[in-house]
């Protein structure tokens, strides 16, 4: 190429993408990913404009069914999308919407008040992602029909039968030259979505099929997700697990300044703070107006009457709004007619209005309640002192912690091997379990890049642990330390520091036994309650180490599972010598490198939260009191499993 013609820089250089072939070519910026969250958003961007007819007063049943190739079909009971001409495109109105992005009637405010496909891109983005879809309209008496792929239309709209119902149904295989890495629905995601929607939507019927599996009946595996209480069911979900100290749900349903509110909430014995917060039914998990409105009428109220009781006049320091909220499991839903989103994610809410509607509604509540529930007040306002008591050793602790972290390189931990590069993009660190794995993993590393942080034994169960208790034990405090993060900042004393984060990739690295999986569960526990924006951010793996070695003569591989080394001595002829590793430590340095550690072989599994309000219910299910949610979860869950009581 010349240098004349790699210069020029004209009007033809400018490419003018239509809408779906723009989606096509940047698919990241609509739907998040190409990955697996992205795959299963395509399916709530369908559901969503169900969601919006029921929210319209149109809709009362939701039917989504994952096909045997993979496909999903979502069916409703809606008006069906229009099929008319479309004045200003020419073509069939249902066109529009499955082939314009953009399109719909959720601009249309005569048609939606609210909607939550607005935030979304719609079904035309579908449409274009996938390899082929067919909607199905049943509206004026007919039956009318249009297939795409790759979001063009393969033919004009057209009626192929008569029918006396309404609805719409829309049918779309991914497209896999689009979602490389898989094009497989996972089923428990799914259900988690489905299940958050009908306790946002009480009244509304969704059902969930998996037509790629049976059970033992030779049934479809299906699920029906219905609620009548909405809120006050949905609190009661999320903390099943946990000890309640109040004897009912504190809710609320109405209307402030034109502005629907819903919130539920109840306090436990736990030490933790579960805020859940939606706008049109988006998980807000950056917060915004709303949570930050939910905040200040809790806080105030609370404050107001602990204050009349005088059962704060022997506290020697004063109470914060985070005392208000320790041991708090609450749901806030808004519904806003033109919602303002801000944030990294576009997940924060900004409309200003909501924070004075959503903290009028909370302190009318709350006030209502405290007067009526003279006990449960008592319990709760003990429980605030019990948690600034707390807080106030926590702080003394976490300074501690932090004084530490910022020290030069003599105060990283003793068992740390660091590696010698210090750019954070290209370092990680492994979290290996026991000093015997470590130190074969320190002699397997590549120095250059990886470091290894042995950890001994079962680091504390944060989940049952007050914060103090956690800032004080010494495995975690050299996690923290080792990782250069810190807790707080001038804007939230609780929110943790990634500004001097020294590694970008932190592998947990565990034996591949249940007592492995049990210290994973807890170090990842760890990251949750008290690291979630490294999770939020990709920062945390976990890695796989293999459960056999195959070996026959010369030849050897590895197995992860029991079919993959069945299958490994089916290939070697059979009789094949098998070595189970009980645990890292089994391995030599050389084997840990190939298998676990160097980045041209090794597996690691990235941890990402799917769903904020799923992932806190199984964390606490998992490492709270509650033995029999624990052990039915296990029984579902585990391939191999010994129950303990």
């Amino acid at each position: 190429m010349s240098e004349e013609k790699k210069h020029n820089y004209s009007a033809d250089s400018i490419q003018a993408l239509e809408g779906m072939e723009h989606v096509r070519m940047r698919p990241s910026m609509y739907i998040g990913d190409v990955g697996v969250r992205g795959l299963h958003h395509l399916v709530y961007e369908v559901v969503d404009n169900s969601i919006d007819e029921a929210l319209a007063g149109h809709c009362d049943v939701i039917s989504v069914a994952i096909n045997e190739d993979n496909s999903v079909t979502v069916e409703d009971n809606g008006r069906g999308i229009p099929v008319g001409l479309h004045k200003k495109e020419g073509v069939s109105a249902l066109e529009v919407v499955m082939t314009k992005i953009g399109a719909g009637g959720k601009f249309d405010k005569d048609s939606y008040k609210v909607s939550g496909g607005l935030h979304g891109v719609g079904v035309s983005c579908v449409n274009a992602l996938s390899d082929h879809v067919r909607a199905t309209v049943y509206r004026e008496g007919k039956v009318w029909e249009q297939e795409y792929e790759r979001g063009k239309a393969l033919y004009p709209v057209k009626t192929i039968g008569d029918s006396d119902k309404n609805g719409t149904i829309v049918t779309f295989t991914p497209d896999k030259s689009i979602f490389q890495q898989t094009t497989v629905y996972n089923y428990d995601t799914l259900a988690a979505r489905m299940r958050e929607l009908a306790y946002l939507n009480k009244g509304i019927t969704v059902t969930l099929t998996d037509k790629r599996t049976k059970d033992d009946e030779g049934n479809f595996i299906f699920e029906t997700f219905h609620s009548n209480e909405g809120l006050s069911e949905f609190v009661k979900y999320l903390d099943s697990t946990r000890e309640q100290l109040t004897a009912g749900v504190i809710a609320m349903e109405g209307e402030k300044n034109g502005i629907p509110v819903e919130v539920a909430m109840v306090y436990n014995t736990s030490y933790a703070e579960n805020l859940h917060s939606y706008v049109n039914n988006i998980n807000t998990h950056e917060g915004g107006t709303h949570l930050s409105g939910f905040r200040r009428g809790l806080t105030s109220t609370l404050k107001k009457y602990a204050d009349a009781s005088g059962m704060l006049t022997k506290l020697k320091f004063d109470i914060s709004g985070d005392d208000f909220r320790e041991g708090l499991t609450a749901i806030v839903s808004v519904k806003v007619q033109e919602p303002q989103f801000e944030g990294q994610t576009k997940t924060k809410l900004g409309n200003r209005e909501v924070s004075a509607a959503v903290s009028q509604a909370v302190s009318e509540m709350l006030t209502d309640y405290l007067e009526e529930n003279p006990d449960d007040a008592k319990t709760i306002i003990q429980k605030v002192i019990l948690a600034a008591q707390a807080r106030h050793a926590a702080t003394k602790a976490r300074e501690m912690v932090q004084r530490k972290t910022v020290m030069s390189i003599g105060g990283l931990p003793g068992k740390l091997s660091d590696c010698s590069e210090t750019d954070p993009e290209k370092c990680e660190i492994f979290l290996v379990e026991g000093d015997s794995a470590g130190g074969t993993a320190k002699q397997g590393r590549d120095r250059e890049f990886q470091a290894i942080l042995p950890l001994r034994g079962k680091i504390l169960n944060v989940e049952k642990a007050m914060q103090h208790k956690v800032f004080e034990n010494e495995e975690i405090k050299n996690m923290f330390t080792a990782l250069g993060v810190t807790i707080g900042t001038e804007e939230d004393p609780r929110a943790l520091n990634l500004s001097k984060l020294r590694y970008h990739k932190v592998v947990i690295m565990c034996d591949a036994d249940v007592d492995g999986s049990h210290i994973a569960t807890l170090i990842l526990t760890f990251f949750f309650r008290y690291m979630r924006e490294m999770v939020e951010q990709g920062f945390v793996y976990i890695a796989t180490p293999p459960l056999y070695l195959v070996k026959k003569g010369a030849k050897k591989e590895y197995a992860w599972d029991d079919d993959q080394r069945d299958m490994i001595n089916l290939k070697l002829g059979g009789s094949a010598a098998i070595q189970r590793y009980k645990g890292l430590g089994e391995m030599n340095a050389e084997q840990l490198w190939d298998t676990t550690m160097n980045p041209e072989f090794r597996t690691l599994r990235k941890v990402a939260i799917d769903s904020e309000v799923e992932a806190d219910r199984v964390f606490s299910m998992l490492m709270g009191d509650e033995v029999p949610p624990r052990r039915e979860f296990i029984e579902k869950n585990a391939k191999y499993a010994n129950i303990d009581a």
